[in-house]
């Protein structure tokens, strides 16, 4: 009987050092998950920067425009006057 429960003993010892095992690797990958979410974080919050920077280029261009348009209307009627 003390055989079959040193063998017991011993089967629970692996299954808590194979459970400390995983754990441990577990809390790895989750650091690695969790390092790799702050940069990608990071990159959309640089992406937004320069979507909402391409927005204000993509206004200001048809502005312009409209300012060179307007402008070559102004000049075409000055001339045939």
């Amino acid at each position: 009987m003390a055989e079959g429960l040193t063998e017991r003993l011993e089967q629970l010892e692996k299954s808590v050092r194979r459970a400390a095992e995983t754990i441990t690797r577990l809390r790895k990958e989750r650091d690695n998950l969790q390092a790799k979410a702050v940069g990608l974080e990071a990159k959309l919050q640089h992406a937004e920067g320069e979507r909402a920077e391409l927005t204000s280029l993509r206004q200001e261009r048809k502005e312009v425009l409209a300012q060179v348009e307007t402008g070559s209307t102004s000049s075409k009627a000055v001339a045939g006057q």
